[in-house]
């Protein structure tokens, strides 16, 4: 990992940045030029989105890296975890899993039971090393008729 990392809340200027990060992390899974153009518009990130989501921002030596975001769920004890994306450079350098810890005190401090997300499937692995489990599956707001794995963590 850098040597500094920060956590901070995202700022309503960081929304062009992060919309980037999260296509470049999407990206890192080899999907094709097709199936990012179809990701866009739920990828990107706005000021709007900033200000009504719990968004935290990890910089590495000045360099936004990665994020993480919860919003409420379908109940008041449920969070959704809405994005979490780690830039390529720094997959697999435990960033994710700071972020990960990060959200869930986040999430405990709110008083949430639960985090639920629906992950693309190639990072599945990571969200059950973090404690998730399988619940089902849940429709891509992207792609028609693609199915996400629907995840939960008991907080």
């Amino acid at each position: 990992m850098a040597k500094s990392v920060v956590l901070r809340s995202a700022v309503p200027d960081d929304a062009r940045a992060l919309t980037a990060l999260a296509l470049r992390s999407k990206a890192y899974w080899g999907y094709d030029d097709a199936f990012m153009k179809a990701c866009v518009n739920e990828l990107t990130i706005t000021p709007e989105r900033i200000a009504g989501e719990d968004m935290t921002v990890a910089e590495a030596d000045g360099v936004i890296a990665g994020m993480v975001s919860l919003a409420q769920g379908d109940s008041d004890d449920v969070r959704e975890l809405e994005d979490m994306f780690v830039d390529t450079g720094f997959i697999g350098s435990g960033l994710g899993a700071r972020l990960m810890a990060h959200a869930e005190d986040t999430a405990r401090a709110q008083g949430a039971a639960h985090i639920d997300v629906d992950a693309d499937p190639n990072a599945q692995g990571f969200y059950e090393k973090c404690g998730y489990r399988l619940t089902g599956t849940s429709p891509s707001a992207s792609i028609p008729g693609r199915m996400l794995p629907r995840l939960r963590l008991d907080l």
